[in-house]
């Protein structure tokens, strides 16, 4: 038994003042003579005997009633554990990600754990709420209800040491408080274990599961060539169950219905649909299905903007270029060639990729000229040439990335080795090829000081590059290689004019960076924004960077929400980009979490509260001494009136 007052127990020592008054009486007999001295003698003793055992019964209940007083005025109570007594510190995570969109027994899980906490939470008790995105400190159901049953739904979802590291920042460092954290979570099976150091607080973990883990989802969209004029693009759905009905799908141009397709699974968990839309138009696109169980994935936008051409200028002087002309071709580039003489340095500024193909005695205008047009963010492919001047191209390539040029090799070699891992060659090659028609080069130079796209069988660069700055160890001239023969001189060059200006793709996924180029000539203090189509008033400054004839913009954790975003540059709409949430949380695999020491698992919210309730509850006992004083009191007045 514990005392809420314990320093009350003090009043015990006023029991000394009724066993004072007792042994002290003040009150003087009298004595009175009567005749028959035998008979009264024995009544006196009986009399004096009688007192005696009435006085030391009153004094009992009356230090009874003193002491039953003392301890109700101290409020002594029970409690069940140790913890009921000792000050809290309660952070309750929320997991507020896409896949709590799911259906419980009672509704969603998120909107019914929220109206769990609101519920048991008693009104007046502060404590603080983390979700994925925000923080709700030290508040209370009273003051902040609503804020509570408003949490939005969001695609970022925390790590096990994210929460931990979260929920640390809120918690005081009093080392007297019991510090509770409380996971309300579906706890979805990422790969990584929800595994938390609670050494020094106490751990509970709520896990909400769904009633039905079959999930629909709409994993991606990819272009698949069509016809002339036509691009045909390819919807990829998924369950995780086996599925009997065909599931609708609905391809939007904005609001408008432009063809209705039907998924049919086929005892199969992937399956594919085919739409086809016109090319080189604007088509702000979205693919929809209908399925209850999750929202977030039912929607895949994507867009298709008006072709803008990149801009490939290649300067010869006697190597043939007609090869260039049959990469590069309309309508993805708008392909120029020019003799050395007869370039016009002025329009260097507009092209995106520029060509030195095999000029042997580069200028040092023109090794200024490239170099401004590299720092403003073009691309330069350096095809040097078998009989070209070393000085010229050690002058030009310190300019462009300081690529250093060794002595000229004149015996042949074998190009072997391919940087699978190079940007260039992403999506190219569906396996890593061992065995291919090694192309050869008579004459070369060594290259130092890049990283390699294409190598030698000694390991020597062939085609090295840095910053946007390709350059060729030799000549690529029937005289001096076999290169133009060998199948990768198509997407070799095809994607380094691509990577020139990286135009927006069908879609990007939110919280992922990103990057890409909008081809506009803008003023240095000029800035574009990213507005949603589908709310205009939802706006976003990106990251971005100028340069002469494009603009580089890359967006991190914004935007967050999913939906097809116009780049605005003042009151003109450049062109569409979208955005799409992440698919993780689409498939419903759920953690088994195992009970530790100093963590607790419950099923549901509710039971979790109770159980706190339970161990926190206090059991006062004061009303019970004021009832065993006034059985005191009556007792001594009993004793007054009938004890004769």
């Amino acid at each position: 038994m514990q005392f809420k007052h314990p320093e009350l127990l003090y009043a015990l020592l006023l029991l000394i003042i009724p066993v004072i008054v007792h042994l002290f009486q003040l009150r003087k007999f009298q004595k009175e003579n009567f005749t028959n001295v035998a008979f009264l003698k024995q009544i006196s003793i009986q009399t004096r005997k009688s007192n005696t055992i009435k006085k030391w019964l009153i004094l009992l209940t009356r230090l009874g009633v003193i002491a039953m007083i003392v301890l109700a005025f101290a409020q002594p109570f029970l409690t069940q554990s140790d913890s009921a007594t000792r000050e809290k510190e309660t952070v309750v995570y929320i997991d507020n990600s896409f896949s709590m969109q799911a259906k419980g027994a009672s509704g969603q899980l998120l909107k019914q754990a929220l109206q769990d906490v609101v519920t048991n939470i008693p009104e007046e008790e502060v404590f603080t709420i983390i979700t994925n995105t925000d923080t709700y400190k030290n508040i209370s159901i009273k003051d902040a209800r609503n804020n509570i049953l408003q949490i939005p739904y969001t695609s970022e979802q925390l790590s096990a040491k994210g929460i931990s590291l979260k929920a640390q920042k809120e918690f005081s460092k009093n080392p007297a408080s019991e510090k509770r954290l409380i996971m309300i979570s579906d706890f979805q099976d990422t790969g990584e274990q929800y595994s938390i150091d609670h050494e020094n607080m106490a751990l509970y973990y709520v896990q909400t599961k769904p009633v039905v883990e079959n999930n629909i989802t709409i994993d991606s969209l990819y272009p698949i060539g069509g016809d002339v004029g036509k691009i045909k693009l390819t919807a990829q759905l998924s369950t995780q169950e086996n599925q009997d009905t065909n599931i609708p799908v609905s391809l939007y141009n904005g609001e408008q219905l432009m063809a209705k397709a039907t998924a049919s699974f086929d005892n199969n968990l992937e399956t594919e649909v085919t739409f086809e839309i016109k090319n080189n138009t604007d088509f702000k696109g979205s693919v929809t299905i209908e399925d209850p169980l999750l929202s977030f994935d039912n929607t895949l936008y994507f867009n298709s903007n008006t072709t803008r051409p990149i801009k490939v200028l290649s300067i010869n002087e006697h190597s043939n270029s007609e090869f260039l002309s049959r990469i590069y071709t309309m309508p993805e580039f708008e392909y120029t060639a020019t003799a050395i003489n007869d370039l016009d340095y002025s329009k260097i500024p507009n092209y995106n990729f520029i060509i030195l193909n095999e000029v042997t005695t580069p200028s040092q205008a023109l090794a200024n000229a490239l170099a401004t047009f590299s720092d403003k963010g073009g691309s330069v492919l350096c095809i040097l040439s078998e009989d070209g001047d070393r000085q010229s191209y050690i002058n030009i390539l310190s300019k462009l990335g300081n690529i250093q040029l060794g002595e000229t090799v004149a015996s042949p070699k074998l190009v072997t080795n391919i940087n699978y891992d190079h940007p260039i060659y992403a999506n190219v090659f569906d396996n890593r090829i061992k065995n291919f028609q090694y192309p050869s080069i008579e004459n070369t130079f060594a290259l130092r000081n890049g990283d390699p796209v294409l190598s030698f069988e000694d390991g020597s660069h062939f085609i090295t590059t840095k910053n946007s700055i390709y350059v060729t160890a030799g000549g690529i001239n029937t005289k001096n290689s076999n290169f133009k023969n060998s199948p990768l001189i198509v997407p070799t060059l095809y994607n380094m004019a691509k990577q020139s200006l990286a135009l927006p793709r069908l879609y990007f996924t939110n919280g992922i960076s990103t990057q890409y180029d909008i081809p506009i000539s803008l003023q240095e203090d000029a800035i574009l924004s990213l507005a949603r189509d589908q709310n205009p008033s939802d706006i976003h400054i990106p990251l971005q960077r100028t340069f002469g004839n494009k603009v580089t913009i890359t967006t991190g954790t914004q935007p967050e929400e999913a939906g097809i975003y116009n780049v605005v540059y003042k009151d003109s709409t450049l062109q569409q980009v979208s955005y799409n949430y992440s698919r993780s949380e689409s498939i419903l695999r759920y953690q088994t979490i195992q009970p530790k020491e100093g963590a607790n698992y419950h099923t549901s919210v509710v039971n979790l509260f109770d159980s706190l309730k339970d161990s926190d509850r206090i059991q006062s006992l004061w009303k019970w001494f004021v009832i065993f004083a006034l059985i005191f009191l009556l007792l001594e007045i009993l004793i007054i009136k009938y004890f004769k």
